[in-house]
């Protein structure tokens, strides 16, 4: 071989060498700039988490006066806390994982969003009652004033209307009814829902039939079954209901079942739904209840 072919092929070989050099820090170059990126994306979303759990504590510390979806809060503050933890322990590489705890973040908002629907509608009716109870102190107080006759008719007027004689709903569970009226939990087969509920024994309330109306909410915040005959006295107008059912209520505790249709043509959704009682003009009874699948 003579030394021109020699010198061309060592030429060639450096060449090589010095490209695979290059590539190859190229390489290291993206991977590094790739980690750091998915770290600070898995900061981003660790602060995130931190930041709805400090929305959880904060509606925690509310009160809410409803069992179950004080109940429900604590079961998704938990879960905040253990994806929280999880994401923590998840290494910034782990590019699957952390967006999965992306999706569950997403998730978890979702249904916040429906909590705090349900919490403000809470505190809307407590502001409501509360105003009302101002207004009937301060006619009750007027009265008295003008005419300290009327003060034994006045105290009797005041018991009637005070939550004391109001009905109260204490529990109602929720069933899902296939068209042939069979139990199912499959979203895409539900055509009927079933409410068992319980109104409290009440001796100061005057005994008699009572029309128990319910309105019925679904994740979107739509009236099911909303019709302009279907509507019923609410405070100083009328609003429409998605139900109707008469009970005898004697003054003892009473057991009651209601059923709503489905409208034709109605794919009931997953999410959160609410359904309010209301009885001789009051709220008596708010429940959450979810669909799942």
């Amino acid at each position: 071989m003579n030394k021109k072919v020699f010198w061309v092929i060592v030429i060639l070989c450096l060449a090589v060498i010095g490209g695979l050099v290059y590539w190859n820090l190229s390489q290291h170059n993206e991977l590094t700039e790739l980690v750091e990126q998915m770290q600070i994306e898995k900061e981003e979303l660790q602060e995130e988490y931190e930041d709805l759990a400090i929305q959880f504590d904060g509606y925690q510390s509310m009160d809410i006066r409803n069992d179950s979806l004080q109940d429900l809060l604590s079961r998704e503050q938990q879960r905040v806390q253990d994806l929280l933890e999880e994401l923590r322990q998840t290494k910034a590489s782990n590019a699957r994982k952390i967006a999965e705890l992306k999706k569950e973040l997403a998730t978890v908002r979702s249904v916040m969003k429906d909590y705090v629907r349900q919490i403000d509608s809470l505190n809307a009716t407590n502001q409501r009652l509360t105003a009302e109870n101002k207004q009937y102190r301060a006619e009750n107080k007027q009265v008295k004033e003008q005419n300290s006759q009327l003060a034994s008719l006045n105290t009797q007027l005041t018991e009637t209307v005070t939550r004391a004689s109001m009905l109260e709903i204490t529990s109602c569970t929720i069933t899902t009814l296939n068209k042939n009226d069979h139990k199912t939990k499959m979203t895409g087969h539900i055509r009927k829902l079933q409410f068992d509920f319980v109104v409290a024994k009440n001796i100061t309330c005057p005994p008699g039939m009572k029309e128990v109306y319910a309105r019925i909410m679904d994740p979107e915040g739509t009236l099911l079954g909303e019709s302009e005959e279907h509507l019923f006295p609410f405070e100083s107008g009328e609003i429409p209901y998605s139900l109707m059912q008469p009970i005898e209520y004697t003054g003892e505790a009473y057991e009651g079942t209601c059923y709503f249709t489905l409208p034709e043509g109605y794919k009931i959704g997953k999410g959160f739904f609410t359904i309010d009682f209301f009885i001789d003009g009051n709220l008596v009874g708010s429940f959450p209840f979810q669909m799942k699948k």
